[in-house]
């Protein structure tokens, strides 16, 4: 070790070594004092890597006698604590990431990683959940509103409700200390399609040469399945003998059953099978993740309007047709959807209340026959005939 080379400032001195980034030597200089009846030797920093003269090492050498700056054994412990702390902290990073663990990879998983790179890391991802405060949220939630729609910006902080719940749920965590306020949303659109609009689609669908969109099309009229439903559907899922099909985790829920009618039979009977395990295989016989392209096709080909979404409007298609019909009631039309409770379904009831109409009205218009006499047989005297 070099040589200790006083200063004109009292406590200071400094030594020369090599000098970093450069050639030749710069100085180092230290400080030294007395605290607490123990004598302390600091290094204040280098002449050029820290910019360090004599003047400026004084004032340290002062700041540290005050308590206004740390000696650097306790800066060393101070972070190492600190680091400690961090590493035991559950951020809303950390719930994420372990959140994202226990999720199978799948279109609503790639979903949800987007939403949350691009609107909610940067803003929360640093902070516990019980350091969230509501204003923050509001705030979000106003500036998202000027630019998305209220779902877009209600699956945004849903999401974010989820991963707090999450870490709650598992003892990571404690919760906010208030509830996070939802968009007001008014998405009741039900697409149906009329009469002309129905046969040029099953032309358009007939005349498609992807038999996975054709089959996939038509199962989603006939069981008002959802898209995600129809991926996952596996050759096992589907019960011939006892007339059922298996619909494998819906919405996050548990698995349902729901009727496996004629058409759906014999569609499913017809369909080639490959070397998969699933009904309709995306790459490699693995589960499908996209089907665009072709539905897309056979929509355009059948002239459906541009806001009809060719499956989840397949779906409406068939929950509105079995609503109409009047021989369905609401719980059996959730049954059917698999909706997990009857809020999603009651958008239906209006026209489940306009079957009963017409049948309310055709009973009434019997019975007036019947009081009137109007109704009766009109009895043909064979006599009469021949004359």
């Amino acid at each position: 070790m070099s040589k200790r080379i006083k200063t004109d400032y009292p406590g200071v001195y400094y030594r020369k070594v090599r000098r970093i980034g450069g050639k030749g030597t710069e100085k180092v200089y230290y400080v030294v004092f007395k605290k607490n009846g123990k004598v302390h030797e600091e290094k204040a920093g280098r002449q050029y890597v820290d910019d360090m003269t004599p003047s400026k090492a004084v004032g340290i050498r002062s700041d540290l006698i005050e308590g206004k700056r740390l000696l650097r054994k306790d800066a060393r412990e101070l972070e190492k604590a600190q680091k400690a702390a961090e590493i035991g902290k559950w951020t809303i990073n950390r719930l994420w990431e372990e959140y994202k663990s226990q999720k199978e990879d799948s279109k609503g998983l790639r979903v949800d990683t987007s939403r949350y790179t691009k609107y909610l890391k940067d803003k929360f991802g640093s902070k516990e959940p019980y350091e969230l405060i509501q204003l923050d949220i509001d705030r979000i939630r106003i500036k998202l509103l000027k630019k998305k729609c209220p779902q877009t910006v209600k699956h945004i902080l849903a999401l974010l409700k989820r991963i707090v719940n999450f870490g709650v749920n598992k003892g990571l965590c404690k919760g906010m200390a208030f509830k996070i306020e939802m968009p007001v949303v008014n998405n009741l659109k039900t697409e149906d399609l009329n009469a002309k609009q129905l046969q040029k689609l099953i032309e358009a669908i007939e005349q498609d040469t992807n038999v996975h969109a054709k089959n996939i099309m038509k199962l989603a009229m006939y069981t008002g399945m959802r898209r995600g439903e129809l991926f996952k559907l596996q050759w096992k899922d589907v019960d011939f003998d006892r007339g059922f099909i298996r619909i494998r985790d819906p919405k996050g829920g548990p698995d349902q059953i729901i009727p496996l009618n004629n058409a759906a039979r014999d569609l499913l009977n017809s369909h080639p099978k490959e070397d998969s395990p699933y009904v309709f295989p995306g790459q490699g016989g693995g589960q499908r993740v996209t089907i665009d392209m072709a539905v897309n096709r056979i929509k355009k080909r059948a002239k459906l309007p541009k806001d009809f979404r060719p499956l989840h409007g397949l779906r409406h298609f068939f929950a509105s047709t079995a609503a109409s019909s009047g021989e369905v009631d609401m719980y059996h039309l959730q049954r059917l959807l698999t909706h997990k409770s009857p809020v999603m379904t009651q958008r239906y009831a209006h026209l489940r209340d306009e079957a009963l109409r017409r049948a309310s009205g055709a009973t009434v218009s019997k019975i007036d026959q019947a009081a009137n006499g109007t109704n009766e047989e009109k009895v043909v005297n064979l006599d009469d005939r021949k004359k």
